[in-house]
């Protein structure tokens, strides 16, 4: 009774563990699925379908790439799947298990199709969507006077043309930019920049020569994301002619918007500053890789947004514009930029070459549609030579070059502070022109700069200011602890017009503090009296950031 009674007990334990163990066998009861087809394919698309499996509540389906292993999977209720975005002309491998709640069939066997058209080329590189378009040539390109060059979708859709006859309305300059005759210019030599739902109208070079290459830049919005086109060339543009079907190119797929690379080689997610310019939304960082980034450009109603140069000297924007060119200061300058709040310009130059001495030719137009709309400026050149730089809003400028001849320093400001800067004329003439708009408002204001000049820059022939002359705004202008060579005017101001207010007080109109010269002597002793030198107390307003900008 015993021995019974410990197998009985023996039994009991053993099928209690067997109960606590998964039926494994619940996973078989579904049928594997057979009777896969390829119901219909297209250029991007394949559609299976299967026999019905009892019992089955849904599909898994597996569709691998064949030769890189790449996946897609998924799910459906259906006997059939449709699988979208793939490649055209690519081999695919498709299989298939069924599923009910508490069981899975196992996978069917591999079935393997190919989608319709010719596969794409895996050596070739896809562009940037705004990457120049390079034609390689048996010689030096000679441009003709007529001719077209278009850009056609895949599909034959045109989708861009430059007609060369338009060539006889600019001048080529020897640096190779081409720039409007007397009057501006129209047709396809002429660009429209999109930027905050407008448009900056630019002139700008649609084809250049290289060796033996003519490269053609195609208009900034041409050409979109991810999309396959082809390029014909009449031959009368260059004596090559391109056909359709002969040059073609797929664009990159669009990147994120809250970081972007442009670099001009292409490595990046675009070539052009302007086109990452139009793509760049709210809260963005857009850098650039070492290079020189030509073109005009337009940022229009951002906020926080930093456009950021790997290096100061290595990052090169730059372009000829002037106002014989493009009249009016928002069509002449090189970057225009329009109520942008909180803009971040960081290791860069940036230069207008137009580089003659007469004609005002801005590297910057900061334009605040109710001055006060930030700007900082760090680490940064700006280079030309009339009106370089033109503000309104609040602006700092930190550890940066502004270098020029005329007024090259300029606006209708709230406050523009320059902070470690150095200010460098290039010839004889006048470094600031306020138009301060409020007499209350700070306007230009230099704290610890260094105001030098080039070699050829004589003695006293630069004046610290001039006035425009017109009452109604002021010309507040400070100076705190600043060194100036020996090319700044002894007088310092000039007094003709006569600036508002002409005579200056503690925090109006024409002052400094703390001028010394190269040796660290003061230079103040022999100014005029539309200058006024400040006391240790009055500058104090004047004599760091938080003071001058209040952030």
């Amino acid at each position: 009774m015993k021995k019974f009674l410990t197998l009985i007990s023996a039994l009991t334990v053993l099928l209690t563990g067997c109960q606590e163990k998964p039926d494994d066998s619940a996973l078989l009861r579904l049928s594997t699925p057979s009777g896969i087809i390829l119901h219909s394919s297209t250029e991007t698309t394949l559609t299976f379908q299967w026999s019905a499996v009892s019992g089955a509540a849904s599909y898994d389906w597996l569709l691998t790439e064949v030769g890189n292993g790449s996946q897609k999977s998924g799910t459906t209720n259906n006997r059939n799947v449709r699988v979208e975005r793939l490649k055209k002309g690519t081999e695919y491998s498709f299989s298939v298990r069924a599923k009910a709640k508490d069981a899975e069939s196992g996978w069917s066997k591999e079935i393997t199709v190919t989608t319709k058209g010719a596969a794409s080329d895996p050596s070739a590189k896809r562009v940037c969507v705004d990457a120049p378009l390079v034609l390689e040539l048996e010689a030096t390109p000679t441009l003709g006077n007529n001719g077209l060059v278009k850009v056609f979708k895949a599909d034959g859709t045109e989708v861009d043309r430059i007609d060369l006859a338009d060539i006889s309305k600019v001048t080529l300059r020897e640096d190779g930019v081409m720039v409007p005759q007397q009057g501006g210019s129209t047709g396809t030599f002429m660009d429209n920049l999109p930027s905050g739902g407008k448009s900056r109208t630019v002139h700008y070079t649609p084809f250049r020569a290289s060796g033996r290459k003519l490269i053609i830049k195609p208009h900034c919005m041409a050409l979109d994301f991810d999309t396959e086109y082809y390029v014909t060339v009449d031959e009368s543009v260059c004596r090559k002619e391109v056909v359709a079907g002969d040059w073609k190119f797929t664009t990159k797929a669009a990147p994120s918007s809250s970081s972007i690379r442009v670099a001009a080689d292409g490595s990046g997610d675009f070539c052009s500053l302007q086109r990452a310019l139009a793509y760049v939304e709210d809260n963005s960082v857009v850098s650039l890789a070492p290079g020189t980034y030509e073109g005009l450009l337009y940022l229009r109603e951002k906020k926080n947004v930093t456009v950021k140069g790997d290096s100061r000297d290595g990052v090169r924007i730059a372009y000829p514009n002037n106002e014989s060119y493009m009249s009016g200061s928002s069509a002449r300058c090189l970057w225009l930029i329009e109520n942008c709040d909180n803009l971040v310009l960081e290791n860069l130059t940036i230069e207008n070459t137009f580089g003659e001495l007469k004609g005002q030719a801005e590297c910057i137009y900061f334009n605040s549609g109710n001055n006060s709309h930030r700007l900082t400026i760090e680490n940064c050149s700006l280079l030309s030579y009339q009106d370089t730089f033109l503000c309104k809003g609040e602006v700092w400028v930190h550890n940066s070059l502004i270098a020029g001849h005329c007024d090259f320093i300029w606006g209708y400001p709230k406050v523009c502070l320059f902070e470690g800067c150095e200010i460098r004329a290039r010839a004889a003439g006048y470094i600031v022109q306020a138009r301060v708009p409020l007499a209350d408002f700070k306007g230009f204001v230099f704290y610890m700069c260094s105001l030098t000049s080039e070699d050829s820059v004589k003695d006293e022939s630069v004046y610290l200011a001039r006035s425009g002359g017109d009452s109604s705004v002021y010309d507040h202008v400070v100076f705190v602890k600043c060194t100036m060579g020996p090319f700044v005017n002894k007088a310092g101001w000039l007094g003709s017009p006569a600036p508002n207010p002409s005579v200056p007080t503690a925090n109006a109109g024409w002052r400094e503090y703390g001028s010394v010269d190269n040796a660290e002597k003061p230079v103040t002793g022999s100014r005029n009296a539309f200058g006024r030198v400040l006391t240790a107390a009055e500058a104090e307003p004047y004599s760091s950031r938080a003071a001058v900008l209040g952030w």
